[in-house]
């Protein structure tokens, strides 16, 4: 194997890996969650998410997900579909909320990928 071979395998196993520790919800499965009634929540601060939205989305920043979820997600059992601008917060986030006893949370990723599942037929 060359240099150039065996770089290209790193990279495909680290962003296998990378996608698979955030935990992404595949594009069919977050459809159908959405079709049955799921929550989109957007985990960006309030700023961010007052510069843009999902129309249907809550807004919950990461660092206030502690203190917020019980208001605005009352429901533990309710699906949850997480994201923020990168996907890195909505993973985090994901974690937090399953420490939190929320059973249904999924990480929908990037601001674009939600946007892109959301509006899809």
């Amino acid at each position: 194997m060359n240099v150039d071979t065996i770089l290209i395998v790193a990279a495909v196993l680290a962003a296998f890996f990378v996608l698979k520790r955030l935990g992404l919800i595949s594009h069919r499965a977050a459809r159908q969650h959405l079709q049955n009634g799921a929550v989109v929540v957007d985990v960006r601060s309030k700023h961010e998410f007052q510069s843009g939205h999902l129309p249907m989305a809550v807004n919950v920043p990461l660092n206030e997900l502690h203190h917020l979820a019980p208001r605005h997600l009352p429901d533990k059992t309710q699906v949850l579909l997480l994201h923020c601008f990168s996907g890195t917060r909505s993973a985090m986030a994901r974690r937090v909320l399953r420490q939190m006893g929320y059973a249904n949370v999924f990480n929908l990723g990037s601001y674009g990928r939600a946007h892109r599942i959301a509006t899809s037929k």
